[in-house]
């Protein structure tokens, strides 16, 4: 038994197909499945059927449309609603993929229904457990997204689920799907890309902690939801993944400038230095990263008419590309020539936390990580503003120059970007977090 891992950095998850040498079992794809089947061609694979470990709240499952195109059986929770045919499976099932038994645990607390796969190879003995968005490397699955009124009584079921995984054979290999960026990962866990159930013995706090108080952890560890989590189940429910992402027509410049005139969102995708130097007034920046559908899906009202222009083609396919996996449609794109005469903004600064300290005095700090960053150190007299809630707090922000951080560049520079568009005059401080001490700059703890 071999278990390829496909990373999915734009989502913050992976994919696994699971093999005897010959048959494979996919778990968790993404509406782009293409890598996956590249992955099964390369391995001499034959894809023999697909599995999703739960309906997702935070990307378009690929899992419908990949077994309709090879023909095979697509395996969800029997008690998941759904709107297509899939084949239901129940806990206790086992499943015969190639030379592999596929054992089905009920394993709820991520959502209701949540299931995993234990994978075996009789003839070697070895075993591997998908555990989707249950058990993941350090943590587990946040319970808050289903319902945030059952985040405790899903936490109580999560717990339990996790314990009924540890108390599988220790040398039992962990695949799960989330925790490798996706907020469906509680705030805190690892990153690693193998492991065993003995390593999540030895430094699991579910594996641990007495259930009343991990739930206690575990509820106070959860973050902000992106906007667009809501929409994902629904979405999956009536098999949306299944059907291929419209393809966004060129535009012109004039038709840019007409959207933004009539409240479209245009995202340029240019690096954040690039985009300071000279941009389309009422643009934002979001520039292609792994990073982008995520904060382009919260920040972006759902259903708004979207335009993505950048001076290169293979960042504005990435973007549109990322963008599909979460079901965001782009109407257009423009490609912007390498000096572009068209911009109407009047650029801002860009500057390092020793610039920072030298020319920052009198201004306002605006800092715009999350609760839990703040949390754990800022700059004294800053106002911290989560990027998520800044759009609509921008009005009520003190007067004059803003220099605004974040802990690396890129959500400051998304932040900069909706200030300058609504006229702010704005400095955009691209540096690491930590260095901030290394020039000599006070850090306070909150409260």
């Amino acid at each position: 038994m071999d278990v390829i891992t496909i990373e999915v950095p734009e989502l913050g998850n992976r994919t696994h197909l699971v093999h005897d040498g010959t048959h494979g079992l996919v778990v968790d794809p993404p509406r782009d499945h293409r890598p996956v089947e590249i992955a099964a061609e390369a391995a001499g694979i034959q894809i023999a059927a697909v599995a999703d470990t739960h309906v997702h709240n935070d990307y378009l499952s690929g899992a419908l449309s990949l077994a309709r195109r090879h023909g095979v059986d697509y395996w969800l929770s029997a008690e998941e609603r759904v709107h297509f045919d899939r084949t239901g499976v129940r806990g206790g099932d086992v499943i015969r993929v190639g030379a592999l038994d596929v054992t089905v645990l009920d394993t709820p607390g991520h959502t209701l229904h949540h299931q995993s796969f234990l994978v075996a190879d009789a003839a070697t003995g070895s075993a591997a457990l998908l555990s989707g968005g249950s058990l993941l490397h350090g943590t587990v699955g946040r319970t808050d997204l289903v319902d945030p009124r059952l985040a405790r009584m899903m936490g109580r079921a999560q717990w339990a689920s996790a314990r009924r995984q540890g108390g599988l054979p220790p040398d039992t290999a962990l695949h799960p799907t989330h925790g490798f960026g996706s907020f469906c990962a509680a705030a805190a866990g690892g990153d690693g890309f193998h492991g065993t159930l003995a390593d999540e013995l030895r430094g699991n706090p579910a594996l641990s902690t007495p259930r009343d108080l991990y739930v206690d952890q575990l509820v106070a560890s959860f973050g902000p939801v992106p906007a667009h989590y809501r929409r994902m189940g629904a979405l999956n429910r009536a098999g949306a993944g299944a059907a291929p992402a419209p393809s966004p027509l060129p535009v012109t410049e004039n038709d840019v400038h007409d959207a933004i005139r009539a409240g479209s969102w245009v995202v340029d995708v240019r690096p954040r230095h690039t985009f300071a130097r000279g941009h389309l007034t009422g643009s934002i920046n979001i520039e292609d990263s792994p990073q982008l559908a995520t904060y382009a899906g919260w920040l972006v009202p759902w259903g708004a008419d979207l335009l993505v222009i950048g001076d290169s083609e293979d960042d504005i396919a990435s973007a549109v590309h990322d963008l599909a996996q979460i079901g965001v449609e782009v109407r257009g794109t423009h490609l912007l020539g390498p000096a572009s005469t068209w911009y109407d903004s009047r650029d801002y600064r860009v500057a390092d936390w020793a610039a920072y300290r030298r020319l920052s005095a009198g201004a306002l700090t605006l800092d715009v990580r999350l609760d839990a960053e703040y949390a754990v150190g800022h700059l004294p007299d800053s106002v911290h503003v989560p990027l998520h809630e800044l759009e609509g707090r921008i009005p009520r922000l003190p007067p004059g120059r803003v220099w605004v951080h974040c802990k690396s560049g890129f959500r400051a520079a998304i932040a900069a970007s909706l200030l300058a568009r609504a006229g702010r005059d704005v400095v955009l401080v691209t540096d690491d977090w930590e260095r901030a001490l290394e020039h000599g700059l006070p850090v306070r703890t909150a409260a």
